[in-house]
């Protein structure tokens, strides 16, 4: 999943010229309904053999045509802060690496709850990193989203209120390598947007890939088809998923952008309710409901009202 301050890319791609004030809407729209269904082909791959991080590898694979022509003309821009942008590539390969294996794992909904918890660490990481004072309106966002949090995970015959699964601390720790790429991408100010989403679909193929072989993980699949298909899933829809991203966000304020992506939830609630057998407990919907209140809250704080420590 790439961040989304990656903005410009679709300016240089796309023949459009300036859009109505509806399209960027639609764009967003239909962004968010590819996201809140990417669980959905995810599985399919899987009831074929193919595991999760043979789907990052081959999802993230199939985007390196769009990725060297993105990349043409711009590999002197690789040496201009070559630091940070091994740190987008290996927080962004985490962020995508870990909600695909949290999407196979987990329930559908509860997986992107916890992601959206990464409007909360961006805050917090801005202030450390970036010197970026939260106003007031973010530090209770953040408050609520906390609060959220510990009343989704809260078990009392587990007593800390800790990610209970395996699925909830890969969907925890890839909201956090969310925002570790939010900000590495807004440090990185020397660096073409074009060239950090390069490095984070790069992230992804090279993580999966290190973590197959460490993990000594084969490829056996019901047909080679699969793999095909998921090759062309990252070539189409992958590729499709981020530039309408993109393109929304870069003709909407960021404020509105946010909230409209939001609706990813709303469409994984319903997919996984229609599709899957997984039932949300109320204490979690409670929890939930606190997170995405947060979340939206904090987008709806203008962009002046944050500035950087002197």
């Amino acid at each position: 999943m790439l961040n989304k301050n990656s903005s410009r890319i679709i300016d240089q791609l796309s023949p459009l010229g300036k859009p109505g004030q509806w399209l960027p809407v639609i764009s967003l729209l239909f962004s968010a309904i590819l996201w809140g269904l990417f669980w959905y082909p995810l599985r399919l791959f899987a009831d074929h053999g193919l595991t999760g991080l043979w789907s990052s590898l081959l999802i993230y694979s199939g985007t390196l045509p769009v990725l060297i022509y993105m990349l043409y003309g711009r590999m002197h821009e690789l040496g201009r802060a070559p630091g940070m942008l091994l740190l987008i590539a290996l927080s962004s390969g985490w962020c995508n690496t870990a909600f695909i294996l949290a999407m196979l794992d987990g329930h559908v909904v509860r997986v992107l709850l916890l992601f959206y918890l990464s409007p909360i660490w961006t805050v917090i990481l801005s202030f450390v990193f970036l010197g970026e004072r939260p106003h007031r309106l973010a530090v209770m966002a953040i408050v609520v989203a906390m609060l959220g949090a510990v009343v989704m995970l809260w078990d009392p015959d587990m007593g800390l209120p800790l990610p209970q699964t395996r699925a909830d601390w890969l969907a925890l720790t890839s909201g956090m390598a969310f925002s570790v790429t939010n900000v590495a991408v807004r440090y990185t100010q020397a660096v073409s947007v074009r060239v950090k989403t390069i490095m984070a679909w790069v992230g992804a193929v090279v993580l999966s890939g290190l973590l197959l072989v460490t993990g000594k993980q084969s490829l056996v699949v019901s047909h080679d088809l699969v793999i095909i298909s998921a090759l062309l899933f990252g070539l189409v829809i992958m590729v499709m998923m981020t530039l309408t991203v993109q393109y929304g966000v870069t003709h909407m304020p960021a404020h509105r952008s946010a909230v409209i992506l939001l609706f990813e939830v709303v469409v994984g609630a319903v997919s996984a309710f229609l599709l899957t057998d997984e039932v949300m407990t109320n204490r979690e919907w409670i929890g939930g409901a606190m997170v995405i209140a947060a979340a939206y809250f904090s987008a709806r704080i203008p962009d002046e009202q944050t500035r950087v420590a002197s």
